[in-house]
């Protein structure tokens, strides 16, 4: 017989004693998880070559080259990627594709467990590498969501709903636990950033014109009264800080927090680009919907079998009401071909008993890692000096499992954006045309969120510092000079495809978006004015290398 102790850590982490009411919405979660993986691994396979290839803006091989030297041995756990064995063009392309491969597999339910774990260690190993490309809270919160989902998801080849293989439930809670802070720890910071606009509701003033990458639908909100942008930052607070909570509570609170939670991140898709965050804290609240609520929206003979469930052993002493045969409304009875769920193990009692423990043990010691570094930091929000350990929480910093969140704690107040140009003469300059983010003022903002260009959303962070603390803009300046045709596939066009630039430079313009009168008459989505060059401006010299013959001639910071 097991001990007490180990009988209750069976039940919190062992998946024969997990969540047997949300199959459903584990099946929705995570067809939706690997939507958002093929999202995140297609746009990278356009993109990585310029990012981080051998020829790219950052390369990778010379940022793990440094690595390398500096840490040794243990650059494997403080760099944990792929790239060790090759930073070159065939394997950022090859790791994007088996990215692509993994996450379409996991659309389809095939081999679930499998797949998470390509997903995971392909894209792992691309923010490991990427540098100034994916300090964004978004790549946390997916690295976060499927490493959580190992232990959430059944196994077996094709699984169907997975009645075999429940999900952990402490997996289970700690993925409700990252959507709970997503919210709660960026209402927080909103109020602790000292920022005005946050406290006298003025936040929305000028929201979305100044985001990263606007929208058309954007540009209508933002003409709205003040009155509209005073209700919606008040509801983001009151969302954010208070209706998050009815997650806690049982029920039907759960189903309406899903409803207010799910238009509310529809509408910021529309009105705003921000890549797959938004798609991903959408369905990370699918988990709080149970199958009872869902069953209804699925035909009968594809439903799952209210009876088939992991068998609980009988050395726990469970009795058969701890199995919630009714949970599911409607649901068929178990039949006789179900009974492969119940078949004994074939190893000996001993060395199973020994193989769970084991199991068990590893994933209590993971989950509860995980639980205390993302604790920790929302503790020390309310209590600075709490005298807990950080060495576990640094420790897990490299695999972005264990993250801290804070969406928009300062609002930007003005729109900047970095323009490349090149010449000829140093005289007449062509501007090198994006794909994405805002240049052209008659061109409509564009929805294409989850979509995540990396480059032009880099460039808008960029515009809000200096240059020498973005190398990214000078590298890029010497690589339009050589006519790179990896960085140059970033950008939407190269204007001097037949023979490069003498003098390539960088721009500053001030935009704001256009006003109704301007739209209708003239065809405007923006207006915008040029402030000064932003980094020095560089020539192409007789031997080929860049040489810089201007300082930049904007006088103040952004």
């Amino acid at each position: 017989m097991l001990s007490d102790a180990t009988l209750r850590l069976r039940n919190v982490f062992d998946r024969a004693h997990g969540v047997r009411n949300h199959l459903i919405a584990r099946w929705l979660f995570l067809r939706a998880l690997g939507l958002i993986y093929f999202s995140a691994f297609f746009a990278l396979v356009f993109q990585i070559r310029g990012l981080i290839g051998p020829a790219g803006i950052l390369p990778a091989a010379d940022y793990l080259g440094r690595v390398a030297r500096g840490l040794g041995p243990l650059r494997l756990w403080y760099a944990p990627t792929l790239l060790w064995f090759s930073a070159g063009p065939h394997m950022l392309m090859g790791l994007c594709w088996v990215g692509v491969i993994g996450s379409l597999l996991l659309v389809a339910n095939v081999w679930p467990r499998a797949m998470l774990i390509v997903c995971f260690v392909c894209f792992l190993s691309f923010v490991s590498a990427a540098q100034d490309f994916s300090g964004y809270q978004s790549d946390g919160m997916l690295l976060e969501a499927g490493f959580l989902s190992l232990f959430l998801a059944p196994g077996g080849l094709r699984p169907g709903w997975g009645e075999r293989g429940l999900a952990s439930l402490t997996a289970y809670l700690l993925l409700l636990w990252e959507w709970f802070r997503i919210y709660f720890e960026s209402g927080v910071v909103k109020l602790m950033s000292g920022d005005p606009t946050w406290r006298n509701f003025t936040a929305m003033y000028e929201y979305y014109q100044n985001g990263p990458l606007p929208t058309w639908i954007g540009w209508y909100l933002q003409h709205l009264p003040n009155w509209f942008h005073i209700a919606t930052a008040v509801l983001t607070l009151a969302m954010e800080l208070v209706l998050v909570w009815l997650a806690l509570l049982p029920g039907r609170w759960r189903v309406a927090c899903f409803f207010i939670v799910t238009a509310w991140q529809a509408g910021v898709i529309l009105t705003a680009n921000y890549a797959f965050l938004n798609y991903l804290v959408l369905a990370l609240a699918f988990l709080l919907l149970e199958d009872r609520y869902l069953t209804r929206f699925v035909p009968a003979r594809c439903r799952p079998s209210a009876g088939v469930r992991a068998q609980i052993p009988a050395e726990t002493g469970a009795s058969p009401e701890g199995v919630d045969a009714a949970e599911d409304d409607g649901a068929p009875a178990r039949s006789a071909a179900d009974s492969r769920y119940l078949q004994p193990s074939s190893l000996p009692p001993y060395l199973e008993s020994l193989k769970t423990t084991l199991r068990v043990s590893v994933t209590a010691i993971v989950l509860t890692w995980i639980f205390y570094a993302t604790a920790v930091p929302l503790v020390r929000m309310f209590w600075r000096g709490a005298p807990l350990p950080d060495q576990p929480i640094v420790a897990l910093e490299p695999f972005r499992v264990a993250n801290q969140y804070g969406l928009f704690a300062v609002m930007t107040p003005h729109r900047y954006e970095i323009e490349f140009q090149g010449s000829m003469d140093g005289v007449t300059w062509t501007a090198y045309p994006f794909r994405y983010k805002p240049q052209d003022i008659a061109e409509r903002p564009r929805i294409y969120a989850p979509y995540q260009p990396r480059f032009d959303w880099n460039l808008w962070f960029a515009s809000l510092g200096s240059w020498s603390d973005n190398p990214i803009v000078p590298r890029t300046e010497e690589a339009l000079l050589a006519n790179n045709a990896d960085v140059l596939g970033l950008f939407r066009s190269n204007p001097f495809a037949s023979s490069a630039p003498r003098y390539v430079r960088a721009v500053l313009w001030q935009y704001w978006f256009s006003t109704p009168e301007e739209k209708r008459s003239q065809g405007l989505w923006w207006r915008r004015e040029l402030l000064g060059t932003y980094a020095p401006t560089i020539e192409r010299s007789a031997d080929g290398h860049p040489e810089i013959v201007a300082q930049p001639t904007l006088g103040r910071e952004p």
